[in-house]
């Protein structure tokens, strides 16, 4: 008898160890997925406050006057007054007057379906 009393035991045993699995996997699993979306939620302020300094330094930049006048002059091509400018092409790129064409689109339709026709082209291309 005592062999079929461990055995009983042993059952017993192992059904409350898979109902305390059963009952315990779900808010571990919950537990987990939810301190991963916290990690992702933390890294997503770090990079939103690493913008926020580098837009602060940029304003920072903004306001300096000379900051501003090389802006200027590099990208809108403003010259102070008494200086020339002088602009320098390469002569071996095609100016706008030397692009061609294409004449592909049909001009004997409608000018919406040009408009569709010009697109397509374009998106081909």
């Amino acid at each position: 008898m005592a062999r079929g009393r461990i055995n009983t035991r042993a059952v017993g045993l192992v059904l409350i160890a898979l109902i305390l699995v059963l009952f315990l996997a779900q808010p571990t699993q919950r537990y987990f997925a939810q301190r991963a979306q916290i990690n992702a939620l933390v890294q997503q302020v770090n990079a939103s406050e690493e913008r926020v300094v580098k837009a602060k330094a940029e304003l920072e930049r903004w306001n300096d006057p000379a900051y501003v006048k090389a802006q200027a002059r590099a990208r809108l091509h403003f010259v102070m007054p008494g200086e020339t400018q002088y602009i320098v092409i390469d002569p071996s790129s095609k100016t706008q007057n030397e692009i061609k064409v294409s004449s592909d689109v049909p001009l004997d339709v409608a000018w919406y379906q040009r408009v569709i026709s010009s697109i397509q082209l374009a998106a081909w291309r």
